[in-house]
């Protein structure tokens, strides 16, 4: 058995000496900020956020970059604005915790039955008292490193609109209802493409939220209910129990484990959508949406070269989310459950659903046509007792934490594919980016892994965008967390690939494949793990070119392109080790 000592030795004596320099010596700022949140979350009782401004600032985030200017940071405001619930505006504190166990022994009895709220950009059971009291569930610290900056990021460009709507008495009234983006851009002195987005996300409550922000400063408070790493584990607990009560053959039969999402996987082994494809079809034609029904006629005309099938896949969701299309969510989970895809919610904990597949259940005539050459080809599913296990992928840490918690229970794990978003330094939205490197802020690791995909298992299916190999990820501690001198020391030593999973993910498998607990700060080559390591990223955000991130923007159809490039490329390697393992088990 080689430890992570051995693993660096031998490296350095295949490649000779490394030379080992890594992003973290770029981040102090950072760090501060880090030890700051943790510091004043210590406490017992509620604590300001203000209190994290000036440091919040200081750190220079590549999200927030004005953030010290007294002008509007639209993109900071836009991009935490997504990542929190439509009732923040009336929100005075906001209360962490793991599990509705310990939100109970706090004092907050029953917290689920308060009104739950949604995000558009995170998964979070998230509950409202309607009296001012945000209740938000957390899966890891990575939760805290990720909401902290995001309430702090809101606040400091709230309370600028603030004083931008009240530094003219005659600038902006109570009786601005109907606000045109054009009089939004005058008021808050940005650009029209700005203001535009600002009032597409508010929509009718435009005039509404604007009247809120004018009457008031935000003064958000916070508390941390548990900081234990016990609670945290506990908190996972929950989550898999429930899923193993639904499904307790994952105790017995092999697995293959995917992180990705809760739509890709399914929609390609399923086939729900192409065999619904003249409601969704119709459904586009009579509809508003113009975009969409541009996309439909150039990919009729043979305009754009965009793949009918994810096409399908984008517009399926589209449809279900309309009037006439809502019945069709419901059937859509009873045609997987017939096709052996069984979806299990989270309960009680964090949100990250879970898809159990069982391959011998699956038709082959309803897969997607670009899995195999032929029906015939998926023939020896049938004989498969191998079972995958998809999930909708977590944040930072709780990737750790939940695939030791499935390590822990499932027998066999053939192999661990990882796919996700993630900020490029070298390429463009929509390119796929496959890293063999990890460097690992939470470990401070550096991961050395024979990744299972290369540029040709991806680029047959990815229309758009390039592929990229061979590149060195960085897995950051939070997406605020990152600023441009850090980019830049990044970007000299060949990190490219800038995302929150892989390294938590790593750290699991060593501990699945080394009979002791992964080290830090070390050179940790995972060569000779006995099952599949795959990681694929595809780029959402482009960092180094100013407003090029979320906060800018939805990835939108261009991301479906890369979606599935990765997803095909993920489950043929799948039914590619599975053929192989079936054969020789007869």
């Amino acid at each position: 058995m080689i430890d992570a000592t051995d693993d660096a030795l031998c490296y350095n004596k295949l490649r000779g000496k490394m030379e080992r320099t890594v992003p973290k010596s770029a981040s102090d700022e950072i760090d501060l900020y880090i030890r700051t949140i943790y510091s004043l979350l210590r406490s017992t009782t509620d604590v300001q956020i203000r209190s994290l401004e000036e440091v919040h600032a200081g750190m220079n985030s590549s999200l927030h970059i004005e953030a010290r200017k007294n002008n509007l940071d639209t993109s900071a405001f836009i991009y935490a604005t997504l990542r929190l619930p439509s009732c923040i505006a009336e929100v005075n504190t906001i209360v962490l915790g793991q599990s509705r166990l310990v939100f109970a022994r706090h004092g907050y009895q029953e917290v689920e039955k308060w009104q739950q709220v949604f995000t558009k950009a995170r998964r979070r059971p998230t509950y409202y008292d309607n009296n001012g009291t945000l209740a938000v569930f957390i899966a890891s610290q990575s939760d805290i490193e990720d909401v902290v900056p995001v309430l702090t990021a809101f606040q400091i460009e709230w309370n600028k609109i603030h004083n931008l709507l009240t530094r003219d008495s005659q600038l902006f009234t109570d009786q601005d209802q109907n606000i045109d983006p054009s009089k939004l851009a005058k008021w808050l002195d940005i650009s029209l493409d700005d203001a535009t987005r600002l009032n597409t996300i508010w929509g009718k409550d435009t005039g509404v939220v604007l009247n809120k922000i004018a009457q008031q400063r935000c003064n958000f408070k916070i508390r941390l209910l548990s900081g234990s790493l016990s609670e945290y584990w506990r908190a996972t607990r929950i989550w898999y129990d429930n899923i193993e009560k639904s499904q307790p053959k994952l105790l017995d039969r092999p697995i293959y484990f995917i992180s990705s999402n809760t739509h890709s996987i399914p929609n390609l082994l399923s086939g729900f959508a192409l065999a619904n494809k003249q409601p969704i079809i119709k459904y586009i034609e009579e509809g508003t949406d113009k975009n969409l029904q541009a996309e439909w006629k150039d990919l009729q005309a043979s305009i754009t070269p965009s793949s009918l099938e994810n096409f399908l896949y984008y517009a399926l969701k589209k449809f279900q989310q309309s009037e006439e299309g809502k019945s069709y969510l419901s059937l859509q989970n009873e045609d997987e459950a017939h096709n052996g895809i069984v979806r299990v919610p989270s309960e009680h904990s964090f949100d990250v659903e879970t898809q159990v597949i069982e391959l011998n259940n699956l038709d082959p005539s309803r897969l997607d046509p670009r899995l195999f050459a032929s029906k015939g080809d998926a023939d020896f599913l049938k004989n498969s007792n191998a079972m995958i296990l998809n999930i909708d992928y977590p944040l930072g840490l709780g990737a750790y934490n939940i695939l030791i918690k499935l390590a822990e229970h499932i027998s066999e794990i053939l192999g661990v594919y990882i796919m996700g978003k993630a900020a490029t330094l070298n390429g463009v939205r929509g390119d796929v980016m496959i890293p063999n490197v990890v460097q690992d802020e939470h470990s401070q690791n550096t991961y050395l892994f024979q990744n299972v995909f290369s540029a040709a298992d991806v680029m047959p299916n990815l229309v758009f965008g390039n592929v990229l190999d061979n590149q060195k990820a960085l897995t950051v501690l939070g997406t605020f967390l990152q600023n441009a001198r850090q980019m830049d020391v990044m970007y000299r030593e060949g990190y490219t690939d800038i995302e929150m999973e892989a390294g938590p993910y790593l750290s699991a498998i060593f501990e699945m494949s080394r009979p002791k607990r992964h080290p830090v700060n070390e050179i940790v080559n995972l060569q000779g793990v006995s099952f599949d390591i795959g990681i694929l990223h595809y780029a959402s955000d482009t960092p180094l070119s100013k407003g090029k991130n979320l906060g800018a923007g939805t990835m939108s159809y261009e991301g479906v392109d890369c979606t599935y490039a990765s997803s095909l490329a993920i489950l043929r390697r799948i039914f590619s080790q599975e053929r192989k393992r079936v054969g020789n088990s007869h």
